[in-house]
This record gives C-alpha cells, sequence and structure tokens, in this order.
C-alpha cells in the first residue's frame, strides 16, 4: 500500500541532502580539514595515553624512567587538554559530513560497503572515549565497568578505524585540499564540490555561513575549552580553569587531594604511636624505622611535580628519606636491579600499591616524604609518610606508606 510513495520520499531526501551539501560548511574541503585536525588530536591522545598506561601498568622490557621529573606532567596534561579540544572538534567533523549519510545508493560496491562499515567503530569508539573520558576526569562514573582497560582497548579498535579511514579517504582529501580555499569568495563553485563522491556542484545559497566563518567558529570554540581547561597544568593560566575539574593550587598545604585519610580508612592506623616503616624481602637485613626516625633521616629537599591522571598538576617542595638509602640500610646494592613493591597503611583499592622499578628506586629524587612546602606531612596527603617520585602519575605516588618490599629479578 505504502510502496508508491517511497520514490517520492527519497526524492525529498535527495534534495534536502543536495540542498546541505550546496552549502561549503559540507563539502568535501571542509570535512578533510576537520579531519586532519582530528586525526592530529587522536595521534596525541592516542601516544599520550599509551605513555600512561605504560605508567600503571609497567612492562619489565620498557621501564620507565625517572628523567626527566616531569615528563608525566606534561604528556597527561597533554593528554586530557588535547581530549576536551578534540569534544568541538569531533561535533564540527559530524555536522559537516552527515548529508553524506543519506546518499542512495547508500554503498556502489563491496570496497564502499566496507569503508562505510569502518565508520562504525570509528565513530562509535571515537564518541565513546571522549564522553567516558570527560566523565572521568570530572570523577563521574555512570556505568559498571574498569575505565582505564576500557579506554585502553577502545582507543585501539577507534584507530585501527580511522587508520582505515584515511587510507580509504586520502586521495580524496588530498584532492578536496588541492582546489582554491574559499569558493564563495572566488567565485569557483566547481570548489564546493565533491565530484568523486557525487556532490552537487552548485554554489552556496546567498547568506548560508562560509567555510572559514564555520571553521574560525570551530577554532575559538576548540581554544575556549582548551585555554579554560588547560589552566590545570599551565599556571599561569589557572584563574581561567572554567572546565577543568580541579584548581591544583587549592588544597592541604595547598596541595589538591583525591582522596582523604578517612576515605582511605586509615586515620587510626596512621596516627598509631607504634607506627613503623618496615623494609623487607630480599634484604640482608630488614629495617625498622619510627615516625621520628624518619623525621631525623629525611634530609633530602626536592622540587617535584605531583601529575594525576585527571589532569591537574602542581609542584611542590617535598623533604625525606631517599629510597635508595633505605635499600643501602637493608643491604640492597645499586646494582642489584631490583624492584620495591611499596605497600600503604590503605586495606583496600587498586592503587594502595605501587611499584618502583630499579632506575626509579636509584633515584636520590625518590623519597619517602614527611614534609611537603616546608611543613610536616599533611594526614591527607599520606603522613606519617608517602612515596614521591620523578617522572610518576599521581596514582602510583603511593600515600601512608607502611613497608617497602625488595623483590629481586
Amino acid at each position: 500500500m505504502n510502496l508508491p510513495r517511497v520514490p517520492g520520499r527519497l526524492r525529498a531526501v535527495a534534495v534536502a541532502r543536495d540542498e546541505a551539501l550546496r552549502r561549503p560548511v559540507h563539502d568535501a574541503r571542509t570535512a578533510a580539514i576537520l579531519g586532519i585536525c582530528l586525526g592530529v588530536c587522536f595521534l596525541v591522545c592516542f601516544l599520550t595515553g599509551l605513555y600512561s598506561h605504560l605508567q600503571q601498568n609497567p612492562v619489565t622490557w620498557l621501564p620507565v624512567p625517572p628523567r626527566p621529573a616531569s615528563l608525566y606532567r606534561v604528556t597527561q596534561g597533554l593528554h586530557v587538554a588535547t581530549g576536551f579540544a578534540t569534544v568541538p572538534l569531533l561535533l564540527a567533523k559530524l555536522w559537516s559530513v552527515y548529508p553524506r549519510l543519506f546518499r542512495w545508493p547508500p554503498v556502489s560496491g563491496a570496497a564502499h560497503t566496507v569503508e562505510r562499515l569502518m565508520l562504525v567503530p570509528l565513530v562509535c569508539g571515537a564518541v565513546f572515549m571522549l564522553f567516558s573520558g570527560v566523565a572521568n576526569v570530572s570523577r563521574w562514573y555512570p556505568w559498571g565497568f574498569y575505565f582505564p582497560a576500557a579506554h585502553y582497548w577502545v582507543a585501539w579498535i577507534t584507530v585501527g578505524a580511522l587508520v582505515a579511514h584515511v587510507g580509504a579517504k586520502a586521495a580524496v582529501a588530498r584532492a578536496a585540499l588541492a582546489r582554491p580555499g574559499d569558493a564563495a569568495a572566488l567565485g569557483d563553485a566547481a570548489a564546493l564540490g565533491d565530484p568523486a563522491s557525487g556532490d552537487p556542484m552548485t554554489a552556496p545559497a546567498r547568506g548560508a555561513l562560509g567555510r572559514r566563518g564555520f571553521l574560525g567558529a570551530v577554532a575559538v570554540a576548540t581554544g575556549v575549552v582548551t585555554v579554560t581547561t588547560v589552566g590545570q597544568t599551565v599556571s599561569p593560566l589557572r584563574p581561567l580553569t572554567l572546565f577543568a575539574q580541579r584548581r591544583p593550587d587549592i588544597g592541604p598545604q595547598g596541595v589538591p587531594v583525591n582522596r582523604s585519610a578517612v576515605q582511605a580508612g586509615v586515620v587510626d592506623a596512621a596516627g598509631d604511636p607504634a607506627f613503623r616503616l618496615r623494609v623487607t624481602g630480599a634484604v640482608t637485613r630488614r629495617v625498622e624505622l619510627t615516625g621520628t626516625d624518619l623525621d631525623r633521616l629525611a634530609r633530602r629537599e626536592a622540587e617535584l611535580p605531583i601529575a594525576c591522571v585527571e589532569g591537574w598538576s602542581t609542584s611542590a617542595r617535598w623533604r625525606g628519606v631517599p629510597v635508595a638509602d633505605l635499600l643501602a640500610a637493608a643491604g640492597v646494592e645499586p646494582d642489584d636491579g631490583v624492584t620495591v613493591r611499596v605497600e600503604s597503611l590503605q586495606a583496600r583499592g587498586r592503587y594502595r600499591a605501587s611499584e618502583l622499578n630499579h632506575r626509579q628506586a636509584g633515584d636520590l629524587d625518590t623519597m619517602l616524604a614527611v614534609a611537603l612546602n616546608g611543613e610536616r606531612l599533611d594526614l591527607d596527603h599520606g603522613y606519617p609518610c608517602r612515596l614521591i617520585g620523578p617522572n610518576r602519575a599521581g596514582v602510583l605516588q603511593t600515600k601512608w606508606v607502611h613497608e617497602l618490599v625488595v623483590v629481586r629479578a
């Protein structure tokens, strides 16, 4: 009964599609420019994300070095800032290409079918990565899965789909970018279409938003999001941290905390006069130190960053006992190549312990800190002592440390 109406509806869709494709904001050149910007952002996010994954999931054949001390601060700040900047870019890219979803017939062969199917993991993966990433830095978890693992594996799927998409569209993008810049300004109607994809080659409607205006608006939106986010890492921009989840200069002793002593359930244990720091495991002799002993031995001072996976970071002055000195007291030689597991008083939690490889443990700025910015360490910052070291993710700077366990290869 309804079949006779179908061709008419398809014609109406085709007319609306062609009308949209007459606008420079939907042409192949605009899509190519936005695609390049997105590709760069995705590459930066992917590489910095891999480094963050390596920090939290170390492998023996590629040990994370302790230097440069601020490397993780830079990479993770870049990761989060670029992720936020990608949000308006992705929305603009989807807007620029959506009329092509209504082409008819939808596919023109086996290769084109595969190309269009690859858009599913690419678009869905990109949306998932950005939504979950923004939710994570906002500390909002409306899901039941483990975020880092899901984020990591979806990133590989998304980047794989992106590489396939770039390969399929490289020739079309190259041809589009070779045409004149603004067809409306130059009067070159041919620059508005993509003959290879069947786009109409008609001048845009009078008064329609031009390519330069559209891309300018996207650039402004991306710039605003970036500037109002990156202040959580770049100190001069801190007053502008509108979209950042944390001001890195607000917190006990001028440094933020993500998990308090009450939340960790360590208030009583940390304040117990019977507290002892122990160095155990594959050692020549066990070492036990009281809080008073740690204060007496804490002569090393260093300006070190603390950088959270959520993107915020700040530098602070720390004073403590080098882990290398504690290992030496336990009879561990510098060239023994040991791994050190750092245990917290916190009984539960995914990050209640961390590891130091032999290079990190041997760096004199890797220490058990007892003081922060000239004051005795606050309980929420890890009193009676906490791990602090160069080039480490904040979740690996274990607080409320009570034991160092030496493991030999």
